[in-house]
Parts: C-alpha cells; structure tokens; sequence
C-alpha cells in the first residue's frame, strides 16, 4: 500500500511535515483541530505538496530527513526545485559476506 509524504503551509510561516495514506483525510484533520498538536496551535493554511511513497517504512524514513529541512528548503522542495531523492541520504549498499559469498557459489556448482 503506498503512503505519502505532505507538507502543509501553516498561517505562522511554518511548514508542517506529516505521513498519510489519504492526504486529504488527514489535511482535513489538521483543519478541523483533531491533527497533529503542532497544527492545533499553528493554523494549516494550505497543503503545499504530497509525495507518494513505496510503503509505511519508506515514508517514516523520508519525513524523518525532511523534517530537518529548514522552511525555506521544504518550499523549494513543494514547488519542485528540489527533489525528494536530493533530500535523502543515498541508499546502503550492503555486501554479502565473503562466507556467504562462497557457499552460494557451492552451491551452483554443485
């Protein structure tokens, strides 16, 4: 199931970075006040972007990164002079163990 990434401009200036399945759902929520605490406090003007991402995991991982962006980067961000890609760190390529590594070549031959 994908989940998204969204970022709502709030009347303070602030850009609100949050999770969802259903953007407008939950962009309502912070509307009517049952959101997130952050937007309770700072009224959500508009939502700026959403971008759809592969699965829960994937989504936590790319708000944790935007989230440290400053408001100005999440905006260059939303109008798309910055890439998502550009935000998050480049991915972990793991090798497999030199072990591991033999005994599948066994394995093959065998």
């Amino acid at each position: 199931m994908s989940w998204f990434l969204y970022l709502i401009e709030c009347e303070d200036g602030s850009v609100y970075t949050g999770i969802a399945v259903d953007v407008q759902a939950r962009f309502d929520k912070h509307l009517n006040g049952t959101g997130a605490r952050y937007t309770r406090s700072r009224k959500p003007r508009q939502l700026l972007a959403s971008f759809e991402l592969a699965d829960r995991s994937s989504a936590s991982r790319a708000e944790y990164w935007v989230k440290r962006l400053t408001a100005v980067e999440k905006r260059a961000l939303a109008a798309g002079v910055r890439t998502l890609e550009s935000v998050l760190p480049p991915p972990v390529e793991v090798e497999p163990e030199p072990e591991a590594e033999a005994e599948a070549e066994e394995k093959d031959t065998a």
